[in-house]
């Protein structure tokens, strides 16, 4: 029996030989999530179009793992420019919109490639 799976989703997949995510019995981690439109492959220019690519990937990728969104206990951000949380914020309260049960989240600052401007990562347990 395997105990690790990889979780891979079909419209985003990475470069490079990594799944999505793994996961090992209740627990679930993501590779790096980015912002990239997943039928054409672009990255958008805006934060805003960027966010809600990311947690539609976010979402995708939990469910493909065999939970939902109520699974994700943190997610880890990486911000182009962190003074600049207006736009992840608007899709992060569309995501998890009770204020009595949102994951934990940790944001940093990064230069990134591409024009990538936002990139997540999370961990998940699920029931």
């Amino acid at each position: 029996m395997v105990r690790r799976c990889s979780v891979n989703i079909g419209e985003f997949k990475h470069k490079n030989p990594i799944p999505n995510a793994s996961r090992i019995g209740n627990i679930v981690v993501s590779g790096v999530i980015l912002g990239r439109d997943a039928k054409s492959g672009a990255m958008p220019t805006s934060l805003e179009e960027q966010s809600v690519n990311m947690f539609a990937h976010m979402k995708a990728t939990i469910e493909a793992a065999g939970g939902g969104v109520d699974d994700i206990i943190k997610v880890t951000v990486w911000l182009q420019d962190k003074s600049n949380r207006g736009p992840l914020n608007t899709q992060w309260l569309k995501m998890f919109p009770d204020a009595e049960s949102r994951p934990a989240r940790h944001a940093l600052q990064m230069d990134m490639d591409a024009g990538a401007l936002v990139q997540c990562d999370f961990m998940a347990v699920l029931d």
